[in-house]
């Protein structure tokens, strides 16, 4: 229970009481301010007539955060129940035969290439938890080997166990569509296309995917501790776990996991119409500032303090004392991207160890071993 006080008034309402209760009216105003937050249409009560019974019947008031909005129900909540993750369900030999949905571009017209949010029904039959991948086989002949299908390519799954529909029957996946271009004529060869990335970018609702999993554990979100911290550092499609694990934390209404922590997001990307589900955390920071922070390194708008291109490493550096500070105090700190983000950002991070007189190596391997340390690249 939170505390609160509006002039002379305080009233007592449970944390998680129902929606239509936290929207009954105790005041006249129509937009009643706590610091720089408004609430529409809060209350409706007459102060004259009541504070006098009000004030010594009632002692604390409602939470800003929890009873100001609420969050959306999820089902079947049996998802909940497994102790442990799905794991390989489906098989390259024997895949799932789900259908797509939906595929939306999700990035702006001067994004260097294309990036897709696919939607797949799987009618909840290839569950997951946040934080794994699905595989996907293209539809076709494997070229290296005459006769036999494509291989598997793995995407990061981009939403929560409950789907984007909130109903445990679908999954999404966010992909870049991978195009090449011959260096001497600058013209696209379709023939040296990505074939998984170009076949979901172009899938229509009602096409029929293969897909197999759901796989990895590295990336699974630890839910013992809800207070706990989660830097997670991506850069573009790389952000696909961390959308499901927000989603978890501030959208969905979980009966048994209440997040408290703070969950800080560094993503790196091109430009600003490159910034993928920028809607949703904006609105996650507006809603939840207090456990919610979002720093975006935009490698061709913005500079780093020298002067050069800004990439998430330097964002990572700007805040180099806060984030070993926390990860001293048994943060997660998670990396989901290219593979060559990596070498730029263990680089910053030796550099800043030694600046403090630490010992990388060690740090790095005592990380690892109090499993702190989450990284899957691709």
């Amino acid at each position: 229970m939170a505390h609160l006080v509006l002039s002379q008034l305080s009233v007592t309402v449970p944390v998680g009481i129902d929606s239509s209760l936290r929207t009954s009216s105790v005041f006249k105003s129509n937009n009643v301010r706590f610091g720089d937050k408004s609430w529409a249409s809060l209350l409706s009560l007459d102060l004259k007539s009541r504070n006098a019974q009000l004030r010594n019947r009632y002692v604390v008031c409602m939470s800003v955060q929890q009873a100001s909005r609420s969050k959306v129900a999820v089902k079947p909540l049996e998802l909940e129940d497994a102790k442990e993750p799905p794991l390989n369900l489906y098989k390259p030999k024997e895949p799932y035969t789900a259908t797509i949905v939906s595929v939306e571009r999700i990035v702006g017209p001067k994004a260097p290439g294309e990036t897709c949010h696919i939607v797949i029904d799987h009618d909840g039959n290839v569950p997951y938890w946040e934080g794994q991948s699905y595989g996907v086989i293209p539809p076709g002949e494997n070229p290296k080997k005459p006769g036999s299908p494509h291989n598997v390519r793995l995407y990061s799954i981009a939403s929560t166990r409950y789907g984007d529909s909130f109903n445990g029957k679908t999954t999404s996946l966010c992909v870049r569509r991978a195009v090449y271009y011959d260096p001497e004529t600058g013209k696209e060869d379709p023939s040296k296309n990505g074939v998984c990335s170009n076949f979901l970018c172009n899938s229509k609702p009602g096409d029929k995917i293969r897909i197999t999993g759901p796989s990895g554990k590295i990336m699974l979100l630890p839910e013992d501790d809800p207070n706990a911290t989660h830097i997670m550092i991506a850069t573009g499609t790389g952000v696909a776990p961390y959308r499901g694990y927000l989603r978890r934390m501030f959208m969905e209404s979980i009966p048994n996991y209440k997040f408290g922590g703070l969950a800080w997001l560094f993503l790196g990307v091109a430009n600003s119409d490159s910034l993928l589900y920028d809607d949703e955390f904006t609105k996650y920071l507006q809603d939840y500032p207090d456990h919610f922070r979002y720093d975006k390194a935009l490698s061709r708008e913005q500079k780093n303090k020298n002067g050069g291109k800004m990439y998430v490493q330097d964002k990572i550096e700007e805040y180099s004392d806060e984030i070993f500070k926390l990860l001293d105090g048994g943060a997660h700190i998670y990396f989901c991207g290219l593979k060559g983000m990596m070498p730029g950002i263990q680089e910053t991070l030796k550099r800043v160890a030694d600046q403090r007189g630490e010992n990388w190596d060690q740090k790095l391997s005592q990380l690892k071993k109090n499993k702190q340390w989450h990284v899957e690249v691709y």
